[in-house]
């Protein structure tokens, strides 16, 4: 289930609204402090678990976690519920990014998206940040593009100047 909250943790109703000063919100760690808040709000410390955050175009983080289940072929990513919050707000999606509690390593890890995620944001544009991980980073992460994590998307190949498709070209 997604949530609409501030990156403190605070919750808002739909009738409140977290407005930013900066309407194209960039991947930073406020968003990833939300991910972790999330996910250890469903799951205690020490234990494995996951969530994600994401930005949107007026500077709301909605929040979700997968959906665990006896089969497999049911569960969801853990960004699932987040994106198909904005796409139901209608909100553009700016930034995402996906983490994940390592109980045996004891460290909080950001993943990258998996491919049907990143064919999910793609709805929103190549520019779209995600995390990624980043050992030689202070904070073992980065924010890239989806262009930059995915350079070859193939539905690029449908569009007469190979340049990303539009977003209108994702509906069917």
């Amino acid at each position: 289930m997604a949530r609409i909250g501030g990156p403190d943790g605070q919750q808002f109703s739909e009738q409140d609204v977290l407005i930013c000063q900066d309407a194209d919100m960039q991947l930073d760690q406020n968003l990833v402090d939300a991910a972790i808040a999330q996910m250890d709000r469903r799951w205690p410390p020490g234990e494995q678990g996951g969530a994600a955050a994401l930005y949107v175009n007026d500077g709301q983080i909605l929040t979700s976690v997968g959906l665990d289940n006896l089969n497999g072929g049911v569960s969801l990513c853990h960004e699932t519920g987040a994106i198909c919050q904005a796409y139901t707000l209608d909100m553009k999606i700016t930034a995402s990014v996906c983490v994940y509690r390592d109980p045996e390593r004891e460290r909080v890890l950001v993943l990258p998206p998996c491919g049907i995620c990143q064919e999910r944001l793609a709805l929103w544009g190549p520019d779209v940040q995600v995390g990624v991980p980043d050992d030689s980073s202070a904070t073992g992460w980065r924010a890239r593009t989806l262009r930059e994590v995915n350079p070859f998307y193939w539905g690029s190949q449908f569009t007469e100047d190979g340049a990303w498709p539009a977003p209108e070209v994702h509906f069917s």
